[in-house]
């Protein structure tokens, strides 16, 4: 293919259609994180543990504390619903 017969102004629509593909894996990947949590502001928390306490302040230790329950029963749910879907997928 000899790109010098090509009509005037074709690279405009290569430039159209890279930057649609762009945009388009920029909304895949951030519908992808918003369903799989990856916006939590208190994700910050899950690296403390016990021996922090005296790092933080009596409230962020809470809220530390607060947050790492969660996960762990956020963790537990999806757990069991692995195991359903493994089980079910077994089964059929």
């Amino acid at each position: 293919m000899d790109l010098d017969k090509l009509p005037d102004g074709w690279t405009i629509y290569v430039w159209l259609i890279a930057g649609a593909l762009i945009i388009g894996a920029a909304i895949y990947a951030l519908r992808w994180a918003k369903r799989n949590e990856q916006f939590d502001e208190d994700i910050k928390y899950l690296v403390f543990d016990e021996n922090d306490k005296d790092k933080m302040t009596p409230e962020e230790f809470k809220k530390s504390q607060e947050v790492m329950k969660a996960q762990m029963k956020r963790r537990e749910e999806f757990l069991k619903e692995k195991a359903e879907a493994e089980r079910l997928r077994k089964k059929s």
